[in-house]
């Protein structure tokens, strides 16, 4: 038996509305499809203003440049990361300050956050690790406080909310990815939220090249020129006519993915009863999205051994970031307010299990098993 770690899931819809935009003969950005999904987005997030982007990346740096990062500001997030939230800002000359990650959620860690604020601070990310939400509240209080802005770096968070608000719509902006190993996906794709007004008029202006061409297709100028900094952002209507699929199906495909990670957290409960492994941990407060399924193991050897054991019968688990804070780049460019011990620890220790909707029963079963024969 192979059991891959990820498969993307069709909705069946995909190449009929790929076909309708190809009727249309409009193929470039922001023509129905992409018109469709930003609606979609700002009525089931309560965004003030969503702009589908080319990937996560591309609207982490969109976000980068509305904060307005100059060389030597410092931006507060964790070094369990992703690249792209700290490339983003470095890309600006900004200064990533890496803060220790909790625990319990591996999101970071809220109490640590105050203590790296320094007079060059300018913004937090927080990264909502496997869709579990951050403690925002204690983050947006610290933000006020300091007159910071708050950027979510949601990717993983679509369909998930902390205190019944979606993740992505607390922070003054937030990020979503739609890349294939996300539970909603265009193949690649992301989308950036605008939860605060004054950011607007000037984000629809950076997406176009740094005109405004957006206002021109209003009517609300007779010609659009270049008006700022910019990029092309935007991703294709295709891409677009993809994603409108999946969002359409976007409680049922949560819903699936929900029910394989029940299945998961059952089967390994006895197993961290005899502490063996620790579970993940959702927070009351916190609604997730099932975006993962991992265990933390005793120790990196073991996770290594249990991993060749894997490759072996044919199961592909995987671990996941290598700490920013750790790498020749992250050294060169950021820096961090302590040694980040935890992030250490954890990140050496998770392991991620197959997870993705049509995994069977017996393929979760037979992960599950094959972990207790490794473990032995």
């Amino acid at each position: 038996m192979t059991i891959p770690f990820n498969k993307p899931y069709m909705t069946g819809k995909e190449l009929w509305y790929i076909s309708q935009a190809h009727h249309n003969m409009q193929l470039s950005g922001d023509g129905p499809f992409t018109k469709k999904c930003h609606e979609w987005l700002e009525q089931n997030t309560g965004c003030k203003k969503a702009l589908l982007t080319h990937s996560c990346t591309a609207a982490l740096e969109m976000a980068a440049i509305l904060a307005d990062i100059q060389p030597g500001d410092e931006i507060i997030m964790p070094s369990y990361t992703f690249v792209s939230t700290a490339n983003a800002f470095v890309l600006r000359g900004g200064v990533p300050v890496f803060v220790d990650i909790r625990e319990d959620t591996l999101n970071i860690d809220e109490h640590l956050i105050e203590a790296a604020i320094s007079p060059k601070t300018k913004a937090i990310v927080p990264v909502h690790y496997a869709g579990v939400g951050c403690e925002m509240d204690t983050i947006m209080e610290i933000a006020n406080r300091y007159n910071l802005l708050v950027i979510e770096d949601a990717a993983q968070g679509i369909m998930a909310s902390y205190k019944g608000k979606p993740l992505g719509s607390i922070g003054h902006m937030g990020t979503f990815s739609f890349h294939e190993t996300k539970n909603i996906t265009s193949g690649e794709g992301g989308a950036l939220l605008i939860n605060d007004e004054r950011f607007i008029e000037r984000a629809e202006i950076i997406r176009e090249k740094g005109t405004n061409r957006s206002k021109f297709f209003r009517g609300q100028v007779d010609k659009y020129t270049w008006c700022d900094i910019g990029s092309s952002y935007l991703p294709g209507e295709l891409i677009a006519a993809f994603l409108w699929a999946q969002l359409e199906e976007a409680e049922g495909i949560t819903h699936r993915r929900l029910s394989l990670w029940k299945e998961y957290h059952q089967a390994f409960s006895v197993l961290e009863k005899m502490d063996v492994i620790h579970r993940p941990v959702v927070p009351v407060e916190s609604i997730h999205n099932a975006h993962m399924y991992y265990i933390l193991l005793q120790s990196q050897d073991k996770r290594s051994a249990v991993m060749q054991y894997f490759a072996n019968v044919g199961i592909n688990a995987v671990f996941h970031y290598v700490p920013l804070h750790n790498s020749p780049t992250g050294i060169k460019y950021g820096g961090s307010s302590s040694e980040l011990p935890i992030t250490n620890n954890l990140s050496g220790r998770l392991l991620r299990l197959p997870m993705w909707i049509g995994l069977s029963m017996e393929q979760q079963n037979f992960v599950v098993d094959s972990f207790r024969e490794a473990y032995k």
